[in-house]
């Protein structure tokens, strides 16, 4: 490399890593970005992807493999090729096939820089800004340290309730399953945009959220999406159950909007899919919530097998309803893997846990869990849309 290149490398470089600090260090500057520059990025880039009708996020990250394995290949070669000519006692000039490497492995340094600068104006200022409850929700209810068991219960509830009852309401086809004949994807971007009516940071535009092909392998992963900020792009496991899929959707659409904590995600995909005016994306709002509620209150209860079923109760059709995969589809998923399931979902939660703690979320992946605190905010702030609906 250049002299000249190194230096405007090293000085891209240490602006990236300043700008991490100072978004570290300030929710302020993290807030105003988030307002401000990140819209552009997905009003122009995010549009560009978006007119690509396969995920190029995707793509990426397969082109992203290959030229490390690649990039590692070639920097054995090169040390043998310069350990025989050692042994040897020939001159170790630069042949064709070492220049070539050399160059190769200056491109694949240039493009790590540049991932390291898009993940940092896409993703990782994202993580410091300031939280969608200190936003929007009223300063006597942000967070609160503790709730009572009932309040835990009136909510849970609630949600049962309105599974139960959403369930029967579906379309499905003679097997039992839900069926749904409408525009999946852009009915997620117009309940995104509604809520951008209410909260002003999800307002502006969203691209179509797009579905992953190697879903197989996303599924080994038990992820239902993926945020893609190389791409700008919301991307969603096409063989999971139909029930997960809108949610999902919103919930990765709210990645784009600087909701970047996965807990507010939830929250997010919550909220935009059971104000909208079809039961079926109702009844994915509920579900994509009723785990986490139910887990924690079955907890609370010390795991009191009668306390618990003391309770409203969770239909057998929602139960079903709420499975990720089908057995059928887990069967296939099984057939086809060329890694075991096992391994792929442990070193994919390394993976996204390094990533969370990395960016300042020290519990990790249990941040998907608190969206049950963030549904209770929420509802202490508006307990009549509960009492209202158990009457």
């Amino acid at each position: 490399m250049k002299k000249r290149s190194v230096w405007v490398y090293l000085a891209i470089l240490i602006g990236t890593i300043l700008i991490n600090v100072v978004a570290w260090n300030s929710k302020s500057f993290s807030d105003w970005y988030m307002m401000n520059i990140l819209p552009l990025w997905v009003n122009s880039y995010g549009w560009f992807m978006g007119l690509f009708p396969f995920s190029v996020g995707e793509i990426m990250l397969l082109l992203g493999a290959v030229l490390v394995v690649l990039a590692a290949l070639l920097a054995v070669v090169r040390l043998g090729i310069r350990s025989v000519r050692r042994l040897s006692g020939k001159e170790s000039k630069d042949t064709r096939f070492v220049r070539f490497c050399k160059r190769y492995h200056q491109a694949v340094c240039w493009i790590a820089l540049g991932v390291f600068v898009v993940l940092t104006l896409n993703c990782f200022i994202c993580y410091h800004g300031t939280d969608f409850a200190t936003k929007y929700f009223p300063k006597e209810v942000q967070l609160q340290d503790d709730y009572t068991l009932e309040e835990l219960l009136v909510v849970r509830d609630f949600v049962v309730v309105k599974c139960n009852e959403l369930a029967q309401q579906m379309e499905r086809d003679e097997k039992g399953n839900v069926v749904y004949s409408g525009d999946m994807e852009k009915m997620a971007v117009a309940c995104m945009q509604k809520m951008g009516q209410e909260y002003a940071q999800l307002s502006g535009y969203y691209p179509k959220p797009k579905k992953i092909y190697f879903s197989d392998f996303l599924s080994q992963q038990y992820m239902q999406g993926y945020f893609f900020p190389f791409s700008m792009e919301a991307n969603y496991n096409q063989i999971m159950n139909i029930m997960n899929k809108p949610a999902t959707m919103c919930h990765e659409l709210a990645h784009l909007k600087g909701f970047i904590q996965e807990d507010e995600a939830n929250l997010i995909g919550y909220l935009a899919c059971i104000n909208a005016e079809d039961p079926f994306f109702q009844y994915s709002g509920y579900l994509s919530v009723l785990n986490y509620l139910d887990n924690d209150f079955y907890d609370a209860v010390n795991r009191d097998r009668e306390r618990y079923f003391s309770h409203v109760k969770i239909s057998a059709q929602v139960l079903k309803d709420n499975e990720f995969l089908s057995e059928e589809t887990w069967k296939v998923v099984e057939e086809k893997a060329v890694v075991s399931t096992e391994t792929v979902d442990k070193i994919s939660d390394e993976i996204v846990e390094a990533t969370l703690v990395m960016n300042g979320v020290e519990d990790g992946m249990l941040s998907y869990c608190r969206v049950v605190g963030l549904l209770l905010d929420y509802y202490s702030n508006q307990p009549e849309e509960i009492y209202m609906a158990q009457k």
